[in-house]
């Protein structure tokens, strides 16, 4: 089982692809752009700041994101 610091970069990553796809159908795909950038910089914030529960909910966030 992967610990919460490897597993949230790894959710980054695969969050970063969706919201390429977001953008590439463009005007289309710009509110859900909006929303995923919001909870990618929320997921970096909380992986500064090192705050587990804030990670912890990040991760859950990011997990939701489907594309």
């Amino acid at each position: 089982m992967k610990s919460l610091g490897d597993a949230l970069p790894e959710e980054q990553a695969r969050v970063r692809e969706i919201l390429g796809y977001y953008k590439e159908i463009g005007p289309v795909g710009a509110f859900g752009a909006a929303m995923i950038e919001q909870s990618l910089k929320a997921a970096d914030k909380a992986i500064i700041s090192g705050d587990a529960a804030a990670m912890a909910s990040a991760y859950k966030d990011l997990q939701e994101i489907t594309g």
